[in-house]
């Protein structure tokens, strides 16, 4: 390494374990004595382009842990997503200041991002090594056992969940809460984690990876009514028929779409209000509520995985590692190898760039509608220690005396 200078961005949505990532990074970097600065580059990979910098290497070690114990990307982050002429910029910009390590957390398209500068890097001969740093709610990076920031975020689902079954009880009615997960739907079924007893809720819980039919999905809560006396449901907003079409976009008047073109599924509430409508107008249940969690559940302060903060300041660590004592550039990757414990692998970025990871059969119930002991298995040690649990009275009912009107 000749100029002894590195960089490292934060891309996609924040998470509650991202800057552990990044402390990761910057510290076991400042444990090489050849590394001479450690950049960090503000909203991800927007601010290389503009060349917005800021000098880590001046941050001290008390901070940069008080910044990796708060969720959020303390860089800042974007959803711009690079064509090759943009990562062209990227390279460009790395180059001119002589930055010979390029880190980079992220998700699917921060590891394509990562592919394309290390192509650009390579036809110009310039030595540059790129480390892909995984990160994402959504658990949906290819090769990978499980994602940093997903143990998080599935924690608060599950106890979310286990709270709105507690309100429900008290006050039966129909209750839909809205997870994120466009396509895989890992952190809706972690939903599945807060159930205690076995009358307890999600009763029905609906995955991208299973066709969404609104008639048998009606039937279904009809069903789960008159068994309970009440219904909580957790759906995945990337729900979608058999076309592929997403039911958001089927059952709304007006349809929001993204920066890159897709519907936008993410806090805006319509499919939770849409799905609670269609129950009302069947049913005549007058008390049917909706939730979306939107953005509560990337960066909620207070309710972080320690799994998923030891891991997430691992593949930082790790990272650093293979780029200063390996030859090639690639992607992190978390693989379990028992009960529970876990190696880090360095996987080529093709094998996970642009690629989408959905859960697996195995996990998914038969119906349909929940998940299978196999799921359960594999996300409770994820969740991490301390996680609360609700408990109920056990009723000694007293005899009834009927008295004659007086």
């Amino acid at each position: 390494m000749a100029s002894g200078k590195i960089l490292v961005a934060q891309g996609g949505g924040p998470t509650a374990v991202i800057n552990q990532s990044l402390a990761g990074i910057a510290l076991e970097a400042r444990r090489f004595r050849n590394v001479e600065r450690v950049y960090g580059a503000r909203h991800g990979v927007r601010g290389i382009v503009d060349e917005d910098f800021v000098d880590l290497s001046q941050e001290t070690s008390h901070n940069l842990e008080q910044v990796a114990n708060t969720p959020s990307s303390a860089l800042g982050s974007t959803r711009d997503k690079p064509d090759l002429q943009y990562c062209h910029e990227i390279f460009q910009v790395l180059r001119a200041h002589e930055i010979e390590h390029f880190f980079y957390i992220g998700g699917n398209d921060s590891s394509d991002t990562v592919r394309i500068v290390s192509q650009e890097a390579h036809k110009a001969g310039y030595p540059l090594r790129c480390i892909h740093v995984p990160k994402t709610i959504d658990n949906d990076l290819v090769g990978s056992d499980h994602t940093p920031g997903f143990p998080s975020a599935a924690r608060f689902v599950a106890q979310a969940f286990a709270g709105a079954n507690l309100d429900n009880a008290a006050l039966p009615g129909v209750y839909v809460g809205v997870v994120m997960g466009r396509h895989a739907g890992f952190l809706t079924a972690a939903s599945a984690l807060g159930k205690k007893f076995p009358e307890d809720g999600p009763h029905l819980i609906y995955l991208p990876e299973r066709v969404f039919d609104l008639e048998q999905f009606l039937s279904d809560v009809a069903a789960t009514y008159a068994r309970f006396g009440r219904c909580v449901i957790a759906v995945s907003e990337g729900i979608h028929d058999a076309a592929g079409t997403p039911i958001a976009s089927l059952l709304a008047q007006e349809i929001e779409h993204d920066a890159h073109g897709n519907v936008q599924l993410s806090g805006n509430g319509a499919l939770a209000d849409l799905l609670c409508e269609a129950i009302k107008a069947r049913m005549k249940i007058k008390r049917v509520r909706g939730d979306t969690f939107g953005y509560l559940q990337r960066s909620f302060i207070g309710c972080v995985s320690d799994v998923d903060q030891r891991e997430a300041r691992e593949v930082g660590e790790k990272a650093v590692q293979f780029a200063m004592w390996g030859s090639r550039d690639g992607s992190v990757a978390i693989r379990r190898t028992g009960f529970y414990s876990v190696d880090y692998q360095l996987l080529a970025l093709e094998e996970v760039a642009g690629k989408t990871r959905v859960m697996e059969d195995a996990f998914i119930a038969a119906s349909g509608t929940d998940v299978t002991d196999a799921f359960r298995l594999y996300l409770r040690p994820l969740l991490g220690s301390g996680m609360p649990e609700a408990f109920r009275l056990r009723p000694s009912p007293v005899a009834r005396i009927r008295t004659a009107p007086g």
